[in-house]
């Protein structure tokens, strides 16, 4: 038996913007229909069929979601994807899974997969959590016996035995990933494809989730991960492929994947304004980012800083209409990818506030001290909390902090850790000293 589980050669996927595309089953009718009258076990199924014009891609109308992607991936293997939103990485997998034809190319697939593309794919909501974990199974390709082997552990897992004969229809967004993510893990697919899928539950639930795709990895199953947790990629994969535009930028280790992806990603000084970047949206609705930049102590724009000295990551905005529950957001992440903390203009308080119309300057401040020396890279999210998402752009600044001496230490000694807080000590003297 050959040592791939997946091959994928020359994958493209076209779509004509404008006209009505053609619909294509779920992965559930798409498996339910090929398993009727045929084995349960998928040792091999191929895509591939030729383009039928604007192959160049001059038509206007034309876009690629995916062109001309190639890869192998060994069995047992873990591999990650990052890119971009709209870079093409769930339309891979979309493909791999079957739900939707290659324009061009061919993928191979020996085994027997489990998709997790998003909340509820492969479920029926008139059917109850108990029904659809037999349903899954079966699609699968698992037996009964199989099914009933894992059934409390799926259902523990996942967390729902009070809604376990309840229509999944009637279930929460939560309630939902945590029960299709606990049957695609615990059904023992050879191979597993995730996409963006675990962000919809809490942060406990993605630790459990994250694992869980570990103890999937050391069993020796093949695991396609697409997230934009770039900290997760890192922990669970040792290779990773990039997709910039529907192509592969890079494929490689991990570490120096992630460093390539994050150096695009940001604009790569301190600063960056709306009328320099003509590639991206400047916010939605009545909001309009202006410009973002990191400031040094004296309030000057840097992308080196001292490792002592306070910072500031400053947004420049118009609100063109009165607006209630208005929320910004700053998430910081290392050169590795790793999340070091996430802090929005809202806090204690948890939800936004009105702002009438008008010039506004927001500014999250930094203390020095904190922050170890490296690289690191700023988010921004501006957003209305469960209603909309007005502005949001991954990776938009880069900025480096300076080592300096350390003090009570030699210099240049160094501390370990992404952050080097200066807390508080106290030493007194014991009663039987």
């Amino acid at each position: 038996m050959s040592d791939i589980a997946i091959s994928v050669e020359n994958l493209s996927k076209r779509y004509r913007i404008g006209r009505a595309r053609q619909r294509h089953d779920t992965l559930r009718d798409s498996l339910v229909a090929r398993f009727r009258g045929a084995g349960h076990q998928l040792s091999s199924f191929v895509h591939g069929q030729s383009s039928n014009g604007h192959s160049d891609g001059t038509d206007g109308n034309i876009i690629w979601a995916l062109k001309d992607v190639s890869f192998s991936i060994s069995r047992g293997e873990v591999v990650g994807v990052i890119g971009k939103n709209g870079a093409g990485k769930s339309t891979l997998l979309k493909i791999l899974s079957r739900i939707t034809e290659p324009t061009e190319g061919r993928a191979e697939i020996h085994g027997r997969v489990g998709s997790l593309l998003e909340v509820g794919t492969g479920f029926h909501p008139e059917l109850s959590g108990r029904e659809n974990i037999y349903l899954n199974g079966a699609i699968l390709g698992m037996r009964r016996v199989e099914i009933e082997e894992k059934f409390d552990e799926i259902v523990a897992f996942a967390e729902i035995q009070k809604f376990l004969d309840t229509p999944v229809k009637r279930y929460s967004s939560g309630m939902y990933v945590r029960l299709a993510f606990a049957v695609a893990a615990h059904l023992e697919p050879e191979i597993l494809l995730v996409d963006e899928v675990l962000a919809v539950g809490d942060s406990a639930f993605q630790d459990k989730c994250l694992g869980k795709m570990s103890d999937v990895a050391r069993s020796g199953r093949t695991v396609l991960f697409v997230s934009h947790n770039l900290g997760a990629i890192k922990r669970l994969c040792e290779r990773t492929i990039w997709i910039d535009g529907g192509r592969i930028a890079q494929l490689g280790r991990t570490d120096q994947v992630i460093g390539a992806y994050l150096d695009s990603a940001s604009s790569g000084d301190a600063v960056w304004r709306a009328e320099d970047d003509t590639s991206s949206s400047h916010g939605s609705g009545p909001v309009r980012i202006c410009q973002v930049s990191v400031r040094n102590a004296f309030g000057r724009t840097s992308d080196h800083l001292q490792m002592d000295s306070a910072l500031t990551v400053e947004m420049d905005y118009h609100v063109l209409s009165d607006l209630e529950n208005l929320r910004f957001g700053l998430v910081l992440t290392g050169d590795d990818g790793t999340v070091i903390f996430e802090s929005k203009d809202t806090d204690p308080a948890g939800y936004g506030v009105t702002r009438r119309r008008g010039h506004y300057v927001a500014r999250c401040r930094i203390p020095g001290d904190l922050l170890n020396a490296g690289r690191y890279y700023a988010s921004i999210k501006v957003d209305r909390p469960q209603q909309e998402v007005l502005f949001q752009r991954d990776q938009l600044l880069r900025f480096v902090i300076e080592a300096t001496d350390e003090r009570g230490g030699k210099p240049g000694e160094g501390r370990l850790g992404v952050v080097r807080p200066t807390l508080k000590w106290d030493q007194e003297l014991a009663a039987d000293g």
